[in-house]
C-alpha cells in the first residue's frame, strides 16, 4: 500500500491565480529529503474558508487514506486566518507540543514568530500538522517536527515511516 500525504495550502490569492503557490511545492520538497520510504503526495490548493479548510482536510484524512496532512498558511492573527480553527474542528485530539516546538524553532530566527498559530492534532489514523506560510519557515518548522512523526503515525496505527538519518532521525523509543 502506498504512503499517501496530504499537502494543502492555503491562500486566497494563490489559489485565485494572483501568485504562484510556493508553499505546497517548499513542503513537497522537504518532505522528499526527509523520507526514504516511497510516498504519493495528495496536493491541494485551497482559499482561507474554514469550511474548505474542513472539508479538504476530511477528505484527505478519511477518503484518501493520508496517513500524514501538512498545511501552510492561515496560521497567522489576520482576519481571515482560520487554519487552526479548521484543524482544531476535525480532530480528535491536539498535540500542542507541536505547536510549541515550531514557535520555539521560529523564534529563534524571527521575533513575530510568537504571532504564529500553527497546531497539530489527529484524526483517526491522520497526524494533521499546520506549517507557517513562508518557505523558508515551512522547511525549520517541518525538520524541527519530524524527528517525532513517524512513531506518531505508527501510535495511531498508521504506515511505517522511515527517514533519511542524514536529514532527520526518526525517534522511535527501544523495544
Amino acid at each position: 500500500m502506498t504512503i499517501r500525504i496530504g499537502i494543502v495550502t492555503i491562500s486566497d490569492r494563490a489559489s485565485q491565480g494572483v501568485y504562484e503557490d510556493k508553499g505546497g511545492p517548499a513542503i513537497q520538497d522537504c518532505l522528499r529529503e526527509i523520507l526514504s520510504c516511497t510516498w504519493e503526495p495528495i496536493p491541494r490548493l485551497i482559499p482561507d474558508e474554514q469550511p474548505t479548510i474542513e472539508a479538504t482536510l476530511r477528505d484527505l484524512c478519511d477518503t484518501e487514506n493520508c496517513c500524514l496532512v501538512v498545511t501552510t498558511g492561515g496560521t497567522g492573527p489576520a482576519r481571515r486566518d482560520v487554519t487552526p480553527e479548521a484543524t482544531e474542528a476535525v480532530c480528535d485530539k491536539i498535540l500542542d507540543g507541536f505547536g510549541e516546538q515550531m514557535r520555539a524553532v521560529s523564534l529563534k530566527i524571527v521575533p513575530t514568530a510568537i504571532l504564529s498559530r500553527q497546531i497539530a492534532g489527529i484524526r483517526g489514523k491522520s497526524l494533521i500538522v499546520n506549517l507557517p506560510g513562508k518557505p523558508s519557515a515551512i522547511r525549520d518548522c517541518l525538520l524541527a517536527v519530524f524527528p517525532a512523526v513517524p512513531y506518531c503515525i505508527d501510535l495511531i496505527e498508521g504506515p511505517f515511516l522511515t527517514t533519511n538519518e542524514n536529514v532527520v532521525k526518526a525517534f522511535r523509543p527501544k523495544k
